[in-house]
């Protein structure tokens, strides 16, 4: 019995120690890697910095844009059997990419981060995007996906997460709820320097109008904020871009939910001019894409950098997709 009480107390003490970052011994990474001091994380072997002072990010919903392979486990006609158009798609995406030049790339409706990384290795090999990302759906085709000229470090997938529909209720009275879009919010760390990183949260929200829509992207924002809540407890500093197609336009609930927070740290803004709309690409009367900075993040923002682009001609630009493509540059610290 006493031979069991010490162990106990030995198990406890252990625990207080906690566990050392290994890391931290190697020189070479202590001197030279900055995320290691903090998660166990390192840069990749040979990689480089930018030179540059600033970096821009793209965000664009591309539409349907799918691979030329039927996935088994995915039932839809887009999917299953492509738009013949598909390769004229690739080929003016490909184009805009080059033109726009971001160091990050944010898709929605985008079918993979393998399709993605397949079409840079082919088409894009000389700009310098190694690194991708997504958390795609096990039995749907639209993700939203990311590829990168910067290291990145940890994905928050939030698919598994239940949803409340806020003010809906089912046939007992309870509210109703919904796990099967969130698989298109997910977030990361993005890591452009040795002194300076942020956390990337791309968004595809629930589509369509009325009430039981928007209570659908209520209880999605609303989640994401009190994951932000929770970062920036861990790190009152912490960088925050959200971004993508949030199916909302200017001045509604949802968009508000980000704008009007009475807490400062957890308020975002909307660097896009009033004027900015998106959607439609070919005749654009309103907005539902944005890039929405916390106040940490907008301190390295370059005003006025953040805008919407209409790279080819209206007919041209709703042949890739209905929406148009927003960009927003920052300065590295």
């Amino acid at each position: 019995m006493k031979n069991s009480m010490y162990c106990a107390m030995f198990l406890i003490l252990m625990g207080c120690v906690g566990s050392k970052n290994l890391i931290e011994k190697n020189s070479y990474f202590s001197k030279q890697n900055y995320i290691a001091k903090h998660n166990g994380e390192v840069m990749p072997v040979g990689y480089q910095y930018f030179k540059k002072d600033s970096f821009k990010v793209l965000s664009w919903n591309v539409a349907h844009f799918v691979d030329s392979f039927d996935d088994p486990y995915i039932d839809s006609k887009r999917e299953n059997q492509p738009d013949s158009l598909m390769g004229n798609k690739v080929a003016s995406l490909v184009v805009a990419l080059r033109r726009i030049d971001a160091a990050v790339v944010v898709l929605q409706e985008f079918e993979s981060a393998k399709f993605l990384r397949s079409l840079a290795n082919e088409h894009l090999q000389d700009m310098g995007y190694k690194y991708f990302a997504d958390v795609p759906s096990h039995g749907w085709y639209m993700n939203v996906v990311m590829m990168s000229k910067f290291p990145l470090g940890i994905i928050y997938g939030y698919g598994n997460v239940t949803t409340p529909v806020l003010g809906a209720s089912i046939a007992s009275g309870a509210t109703e709820t919904q796990n099967t879009l969130n698989t298109r919010m997910w977030s990361i760390d993005v890591y452009p320097s040795p002194n300076y990183n942020f956390l990337l949260t791309g968004v595809h929200l629930k589509a369509g109008r009325g009430e039981r829509n928007v209570a659908m992207r209520k209880g999605q924002i609303n989640f994401l904020k009190q994951q932000f809540k929770r970062f920036l407890k861990e790190d009152k500093n912490k960088n925050i871009l959200v971004l993508g197609d949030f199916n909302s336009v200017q001045g509604s609930e949802e968009i508000n939910l980000f704008l009007q927070e009475k807490n400062k740290r957890e308020k975002f803004i909307d660097p896009l001019p009033d004027s900015a709309m998106t959607h439609t690409s070919d005749a654009p009367k309103r907005r539902l894409d944005y890039v929405l900075i916390n106040t940490n993040m907008y301190k390295e923002y370059k005003v006025g950098s953040a805008k919407v682009s209409s790279l080819f001609s209206p007919l041209k630009m709703r042949e890739i997709s209905d929406h148009l493509p927003v960009t927003i540059n920052f300065t590295i610290k």
